[in-house]
């Protein structure tokens, strides 16, 4: 069975810069990999090649078998990933429930005219219900984004996540900005989240959190692979230990 994301190979310039290079990465389905590295090492890079906000200078990615590498952003969201800003970004001028809604509307989106049409939202709005209440918010769903703190904001950004239905979930620094306190809460959440028809692929900085909740982790240094595996097992490499917490080697 072929992994529900691969990444072959894969390498971005800009300029005469290299960000990321001959990367390969497979994540299978109901798993949670964590990403780390130091600061610079092509990591948030690696994840807008991902979703199609980068093109890659060479080098594939594929979801559940099927090659997406010179497709759209929108159209791989509607195939099947998702993805979670550091910075929320909400629409302002909607309650968090109708940020939520809009998401849960991708597909009917797809088409100008369909969505023109089809004015009625009480679906949408039943399963933003749902998905605020996954990620404990439900009670302020009726709020404005400027009205809740950031730990709702970042709630809600998984919401609307959720609310695309995806395969792949992808998390660009999620526990950003967050207490220690609230990052365990946040990282018990994301690891709630993760079932045996949904992934997720977290990078992140809060190392504490990464090892606790991730089984896997994949390392990246100077835009390069440096190790990938069960958790422990990376941790213990010397390597990794080096360029991440900046041990002298040995």
């Amino acid at each position: 069975m072929s992994a529900l994301l691969s990444v072959s190979e894969v390498t971005v310039k800009f300029g005469g810069v290299v960000a990321v290079e001959d990367v390969s990465l497979d994540i299978g389905l109901g798993e949670l990999v964590g990403v780390i590295g130091p600061n610079g090492a092509g990591k948030t890079t690696l994840m807008r090649v991902i979703t199609g906000l980068v093109k890659p200078f060479n080098g594939t990615v594929a979801l559940d078998g099927q090659d997406i590498t010179n497709w759209a952003t929108d159209k791989r969201i509607r195939s099947g990933l998702a993805l979670g800003q550091q910075i929320v970004k909400p629409l302002t001028a909607f309650t968090l429930l109708e940020n939520v809604a809009l998401a849960a509307g991708c597909q009917r989106m797809a088409s100008p005219l369909q969505a023109l049409i089809q004015t009625k939202r009480d679906k949408e709005l039943a399963r933003a219900h749902e998905f605020l209440d996954m990620v404990g918010i439900k009670s302020a769903s009726d709020a404005y984004p400027s009205e809740v703190p950031l730990g709702y904001l970042k709630c809600l950004e998984l919401a609307r996540a959720l609310a695309l239905e995806p395969r792949l979930i992808l998390l660009d620094e999620p526990l950003a900005g967050l207490n220690q306190a609230e990052a365990t809460e946040m990282a018990d959440l994301i690891l709630s989240l993760v079932n045996e028809t949904r992934s997720i692929l977290l990078i992140e900085h809060n190392l504490r959190e990464v090892i606790r909740i991730c089984p896997k982790l994949y390392v990246q240094d100077q835009g390069r692979y440096l190790d990938f595996g069960p958790t422990s097992k990376v941790m213990a490499n010397p390597k990794v230990r080096t360029a991440y917490l900046g041990e002298a080697k040995a």
